[in-house]
């Protein structure tokens, strides 16, 4: 999977082509607009992540000339949740929207469901009710940031309340499902562009507040199991 990274801040730049590359993305880097047109008119991507204010124009210039090429799936890197950012960029074709700063586990997930609404996803079965990403009876509104959790008996979605960590710790769950989670992978998934972080200690008391939350019996916990003596896993 070819990913189109259009970033000028090389710190935020070179910290997602890690964290992408680390996800088995194949990440094409670039800080201008010339350099993206430049590589747009040789290449073809499976998905764009564009910044809007570069140092030679705006994201905006780069989204019409992609669209204009193919339909390629795009998601704006944007300072400012300004209405008017967002409603431009929509309007253009893009297919999402991330406000700076962002998490990483937040990123991807906006990424994996851009890709799985454009069919070119890796697991189309997590892609639930209204686009929504699942786990179980688990819906993350990644558009919203928030999270529901569906009553088996009646199908109706009660919304639940997460700190912005433990919906980072939920993200990172999802992205990682089926594989064993150890607690250092955990910790550093919930890494921000910014260098926030979680201590080890920490992170056991936002496992537990989680299950709480989303599990119907925390003790027994079906959703976020634990793996003995390696960590913790999300089943597909």
């Amino acid at each position: 999977m070819k990913l189109f990274l259009l970033e000028d801040d090389d710190a935020i730049g070179m910290g997602l082509k890690y964290s992408l590359e680390k996800e088995e993305y194949e990440v094409f880097y670039v800080k201008t607009k010339a350099e993206a047109l430049k590589s747009w008119k040789e290449n073809t991507y499976d998905l764009c992540i564009l910044d809007i204010n570069l140092p030679d124009g705006n994201g905006y210039d780069v989204c019409r000339f992609i669209k204009e090429k193919e339909d390629v799936p795009v998601i704006f890197l944007t300072a400012s949740d300004a209405e008017v950012n967002v409603v431009m960029g929509l309007e253009m074709g893009a297919d999402d929207y991330v406000c700076k700063p962002f998490r990483i586990g937040e990123l991807m997930a906006r990424i994996k469901t851009v890709l799985r609404r454009s069919g070119k996803g890796r697991d189309p079965e997590a892609l639930g009710h209204d686009g929504a990403l699942e786990i179980k009876n688990v819906r993350i509104h990644t558009g919203e940031a928030k999270v529901g959790i569906v009553d088996e008996d009646t199908g109706k979605e009660e919304m639940v309340e997460l700190t912005a960590l433990e919906y980072r710790l939920l993200l990172a769950f999802f992205n990682n499902r089926g594989n064993v989670m150890t607690r250092s992978k955990l910790l550093e998934d919930m890494w921000d562009v910014n260098g926030d972080f979680v201590n080890d200690n920490t992170l056991t008391v936002y496992i537990k507040r989680l299950r709480d939350k989303i599990e119907k019996d925390p003790a027994n916990p079906q959703i976020i199991k634990t793996v003995r003596g390696m960590g913790y896993i999300v089943e597909k």
